[in-house]
């Protein structure tokens, strides 16, 4: 198995370039907090339709389909898991209700069809708030994730931190080390791909040398995997070495000594469209998207 195509969390696709890619990292940033931001305190539909927009947005940017298919499979399983999971579970509400008029035979008319049990088969018991709260807890699991991988999808590393030093620039005021952070920020998404790799190559040497798990029993079993751990924290240690000394040979030392040049930010045209449409989205979110009293 290759994690790096199974896995591809926090990995950059570098080709094709879509229109995604080409908006200001900036823009992108303040669309990731909206889809995070926006699912808080809403009614069910409005977070289906979030979750419909993010599929919009992935279809609208061509990306490939290799790229997405496995990344939106198993996500949309667990989702899935979650909804029916949560939906004929009890929801909570253990009130018994009595009717106010004695059980008299009278078969009259419904003011409305309102039910809110939706489905009695004996153990299967869904209601109209456990379906709701299903629908809740899946959509908002489903755009936390993709929303934030989609980001980084189509994203650089370069490109966040530039970002989001610009973003946090205000706070130098305030004495903070922005660029020692941004800088940080960066190593650690650089990092992801090699932790991955240590992993795959450590699972790929267990799997050559064919072991018989069966025989060699629970505490066996657990020495060697306490050493392939330990391995693979001496592998991590060692390329946290490496990129320590490959920054010091070319002289970083301090901010005011090595300036940083992460990316050139500069808002074009679209990405002032792109920020405009926040303004009708967050409107709608306010007249439509609130949970209902």
């Amino acid at each position: 198995m290759d994690l790096l195509r199974s896995l591809p969390i926090g990995l950059y696709l570098e080709k094709p370039a879509t229109w995604l890619h080409r908006l200001d990292p900036r823009v992108k940033f303040a669309w990731l907090m909206t889809f995070l931001v926006a699912p808080l305190l809403a009614n069910p539909v409005w977070r289906l339709g979030l979750a419909g927009v993010l599929f919009l947005l992935t279809l609208s940017a061509s990306i490939p389909l290799r790229v997405w298919r496995q990344q939106m499979g198993w996500l949309f399983t667990l989702c899935l898991f979650v909804l029916i999971i949560t939906a004929i579970t009890p929801d909570g509400l253990s009130v018994t209700s009595q009717p106010r008029l004695p059980d008299l035979e009278l078969n009259l008319p419904q003011p409305t069809d309102y039910n809110y049990v939706l489905l009695d088969k004996g153990r299967l018991f869904i209601t109209r708030r456990s379906l709701e709260l299903g629908i809740r807890v899946s959509t908002l699991i489903f755009t936390l994730i993709y929303s934030t991988n989609l980001y980084l999808l189509t994203t650089a590393p370069e490109e966040i931190t530039a970002g989001l030093e610009d973003l946090l620039s205000p706070l130098r005021r305030f004495k903070l080390p922005i660029t020692e952070i941004t800088l940080t920020l960066t190593l650690s998404l650089r990092f992801i791909p090699l932790v991955l790799e240590e992993i795959q190559n450590l699972a790929r040497s267990i799997r050559t040398r064919a072991i018989n798990w069966k025989k060699l029993g629970l505490k066996k079993s657990f020495q060697i995997w306490l050493i392939v751990i330990e391995r693979l924290l001496e592998n991590l240690l060692l390329r946290a070495e490496q990129m320590a000394i490959a920054m010091e040979v070319r002289g970083f030392t301090t901010p005011d000594q090595h300036r940083v040049e992460w990316h050139q930010l500069r808002l074009v045209r679209w990405d002032w469209v792109a920020l405009f449409c926040l303004i009708p989205f967050w409107i709608a979110r306010v007249l439509v998207g609130g949970m209902s009293s």
